[in-house]
């Protein structure tokens, strides 16, 4: 029965990894739903500042912040967020397959890119191919904090307000359910008129400034983008939870079906060695 021995004990294995998974399924769940409540407290005030900053625009027309100029520099940026952690199915591997391919089209007109990274598994992926990182934040913790994403991101949004970068890029995996999560490399900056446009129906209005109208609009553009990278962050988050609740879930399911083959063939091992012993007996009966 050693073949019987050794199955046991590949089954006490799977057990434990299913336990592992099974917690970790758990775990995933409860921190899921904090992830989703913060991702939608998040997206009222980016909304909230592109719109007062769009009507501030439309009240000074003669003014353009650098966020909305296009440069002509030779270089672009790019903000990427992933995970800390793995083991969260092919969240990581989407979105850096993204930005690959938009890197090899960069690099094959002849641009040269910078990078930030956010998150462990993004820094990782950006030295293994190379690529020129000039600042990275990691170890968020489940809850990100505006003030530790602002240094980092802040290297690009420098650049490009002094024209040393034409475009800054910002690739995350956009939440969209439980079950689906899109990665996405969008275009940060320049800020587009589309972008900074008033909401239709609401009526344009315009304020007392203090200092001056200038120095407000500034603030609030770099308000404004910080928030939407905070905002990329925070759905990032999200879709880092439930794809690891569901890439937990069916590890549980394969450990389960796993296991029961494992029982079927033990039986069919112990069967077939029962059947044995009691054929020798049956033919050394005979024999005497």
């Amino acid at each position: 029965m050693a073949a019987g021995k050794e199955i046991r004990g590949k089954i006490k294995s799977v057990e434990n990894t299913k336990k592992i998974t099974k917690a970790m399924e758990m775990v995933a769940a409860s921190k899921m739903r904090k992830a989703q409540d913060r991702m939608r407290h998040a997206r009222p005030y980016s909304d909230k500042v592109r719109n007062i900053a769009a009507n501030l625009g439309k009240a000074n027309p003669e003014y353009t912040h650098p966020f909305m100029k296009v440069n002509d520099a030779k270089t672009v940026g790019f903000i990427v967020v992933t995970t800390d952690k793995g083991l969260c199915g092919g969240m990581n591997t989407n979105v850096l397959r993204g930005v690959t391919t938009k890197l090899r089209e960069l690099q094959g007109a002849g641009v040269t890119t910078q990078a930030v990274a956010i998150g462990n598994k993004g820094l990782g992926f950006l030295n293994r191919i190379g690529a020129q990182v000039v600042s990275h934040v990691t170890q968020l913790g489940d809850t990100p904090h505006l003030e530790k994403l602002i240094g980092p991101v802040k290297v690009l949004l420098d650049a490009y307000a002094q024209g040393k970068v034409s475009a800054v890029y910002l690739s995350y995996t956009k939440f969209i359910n439980t079950m689906k999560q899109e990665p996405v490399v969008e275009r940060l900056l320049p800020l587009s008129d589309e972008t900074l446009k008033a909401d239709a129906g609401q009526p344009g209005w315009d304020y007392i400034y203090e200092p001056d109208a200038q120095t407000v609009i500034d603030e609030l553009l770099v308000r404004y983008v910080e928030g939407l990278v905070y905002q990329a962050v925070a759905e990032n988050m999200a879709s880092e939870q439930s794809a690891r609740m569901v890439a937990m879930k069916s590890a549980t399911d394969n450990a389960g079906n796993v296991i029961a083959e494992l029982r079927l063939v033990y039986n069919k091992t112990r069967q077939a060695a029962i059947t044995k012993e009691l054929s020798e007996i049956v033919a050394g009966a005979a024999a005497v």
